[in-house]
């Protein structure tokens, strides 16, 4: 699924609109002839076409991300794959005003880079790493990484978002990062801790046992290399979903 197979973004276009479109064979821009909906709204979907052309030529998907209904961003990945930052954060507790982010990391083109508070942990670091990005994938980081690095940071994080959580639950794939990654077959190291154990390993390392501060980041970058295998599974099995919903009944 590209953004070229998308119609929703469009004003008056929905899913069903959409699937209309795909069952007449329309399922790229490049086969929009006008002929399958009315002439207002053919009108609309030939400049959406026209600007999203401009916009991917620029390689901007934030006008995209900004029409898709949330639930459907992940339609942006297969564009820009190679420029997606996968990201997650350990905190020393759940509320930003009050707690500290200990370790951010952030997995793009095949790299993952881990960066320790008081260490190498700075706001300007972060929002250069955001900037080299197109989009930006977490598992509810919608509302908690996101705010949490808002708050400790001052940022204003704007690059588009895929919140990896909704379109799980879409599949029917409920529980934290570590229960999907096993419901899907996705090996991860570390598997038997916690979130809770994130905080105490922090601790530990203040206490002065640098082990620990390994084990934390490690921690720490296996839920952003493994969110990546989770974003192509995603978003192969929700392309399959959608189009086969457009295919004719037999």
């Amino acid at each position: 699924m590209r953004i070229e197979n998308s119609f929703i973004p469009v004003r008056g276009v929905g899913e069903k609109t959409e699937r209309r479109l795909w069952k007449a064979g329309v399922t790229h821009w490049d086969e929009f002839d006008g002929g399958v909906v009315g002439e207002t709204l053919a009108d609309r979907i030939d400049t959406f076409i026209a600007d999203g052309r401009r916009h991917l030529e620029r390689g901007d998907i934030s006008p995209f991300a900004e029409q898709l209904p949330a639930a459907s961003r992940w339609r942006l990945y297969e564009n820009v794959s190679t420029e997606t930052c996968f990201l997650d954060i350990e905190t020393t507790g759940l509320d930003a005003s009050c707690n500290d982010v200990t370790t951010v990391s952030l997995h793009r083109g095949g790299e993952t880079k881990t960066f320790v508070k008081d260490r190498d942990l700075t706001a300007d670091r972060l929002a250069r790493e955001l900037e080299q990005s197109s989009l930006l994938v977490t598992f509810n980081g919608q509302r908690f990484d996101v705010p949490f690095l808002e708050t400790c940071y001052d940022l204003d994080v704007s690059v588009p978002h895929v919140d990896l959580m909704y379109p799980c639950k879409k599949l029917g794939l409920d529980g934290g990062l570590k229960q999907i990654e096993r419901d899907v077959g996705i090996d991860r190291e570390l598997d038997d801790l916690s979130g809770r154990d994130a905080v105490r390993l922090w601790h530990e390392y203040e206490r002065g046992d640098e082990g620990a501060l390994e084990t934390l980041v490690e921690y720490n970058r296996a839920d952003t290399r493994n969110m990546k295998p989770l974003m192509d599974t995603v978003a192969d099995r929700l392309h399959e979903r959608v189009f086969e919903a457009a295919r004719p009944s037999e």
